[in-house]
Order: C-alpha cells, then sequence, then structure tokens
C-alpha cells in the first residue's frame, strides 16, 4: 500500500492524537457469537437519513464479523469504562466469552449487545462500506438510540491516553 509522500506514520499518529475523541465500543452478534470491539473512530455523518460511521481495521477479526452480520451497536462509554475500553482494544483476546464479565443487554433493533454504563447508545444497520487504506470506512442507518446513563460523563482519549472531563 502506497504511503501519502513525505509523512511519517509515526509523527502523523502523533499529531493525529491531539485531537481529544470520545471512546465507543462496537458491538455485533455473528451465528450466536457475541463480537465487540473498543472505537475511537466513530462520529456522526448525517441527520436526512440520520447516519453514522466507523472505521475498523481491515486486519482486525471484528471487521469481518461486523461486515457479514450487517447490524451493529454502539456503546458510547463513560469515564468509569477505561477498564472495558482497555479489554475490548486488546488483540488477540479469547472470542468465546469476551463479553463475560461486562453486563450488557441486547439491542431491541439489532440484538447486539450494549454495555451497562455506556452514556449513549446507538443501534445501526451497515448503510454503505467504503474503502479507507488499512481501514475501512462502515458507515450506518440508525435504527435506535438511547441514554443508558444520561448523567454520565464521557471517557475521552487524547495524546495516548485517558481522560475524563474536568467541571468548569
Amino acid at each position: 500500500m502506497p504511503r501519502s509522500a513525505g509523512v511519517d506514520p509515526e509523527e502523523y499518529r502523533r499529531v493525529a492524537g491531539r485531537f481529544a475523541t470520545g471512546i465507543t465500543v462496537v458491538t455485533t452478534v455473528t451465528d450466536g457469537v457475541a463480537h465487540a470491539m473498543t472505537v475511537n473512530a466513530f462520529t456522526s455523518v448525517s441527520l436526512d437519513p440520520v447516519l453514522v460511521l466507523f472505521c475498523p481495521e481491515k486486519a482486525a477479526r471484528f471487521h469481518d464479523a461486523v461486515i457479514a452480520a450487517g447490524v451493529w451497536a454502539v456503546s458510547v462509554l463513560g469515564e468509569e469504562a477505561e477498564e472495558a475500553s482497555r479489554w475490548f482494544a486488546t488483540r488477540g483476546r479469547e472470542l468465546s466469552g469476551q463479553l463475560d464479565g461486562w453486563t450488557s443487554r441486547r439491542g431491541r433493533h439489532t440484538g447486539a449487545p450494549i454495555l451497562r454504563g455506556a452514556i449513549a447508545a446507538i443501534e445501526c444497520r451497515t448503510h454503505a462500506v467504503h474503502d479507507g487504506g488499512d481501514h475501512s470506512i462502515v458507515v450506518g442507518e440508525v435504527l435506535g438510540v438511547g441514554r443508558p446513563d444520561p448523567d454520565g460523563s464521557p471517557l475521552l482519549y487524547y495524546d495516548g491516553g485517558y481522560h475524563r472531563v474536568r467541571p468548569r
């Protein structure tokens, strides 16, 4: 895969890391098995129709699972969920029972797990998938939304580490 001329990937990563992002766990179910992955490349796209997107790495086993399933859920993590974020970002963890120990409920529209303590939840059907280099850009039509913990504060990722919102 060609690299951008003159852009060092590690320096790009450091620079892009200066953009604070929320942290989500995206989940799906295929053949009765729940799959989950920590994602911070997530954003709202459109209000008409209501669309969001996230970008899974093509090499991750979650990539193929979410593409095959066609439906998925997004749990926006609250400030107490750093351990969950780290767990679902762990490469090569055992697939069987990967959600054991994490309380969740199945989404009404997708059947995908939504993590307890999420400050927001969004259920989607895949609308389009675009090439994004070593990632795919998965655009989802929003089927349902909720605020499981409406008073929670977000967990953020900035400059290579986890952060919390400080009250003014």
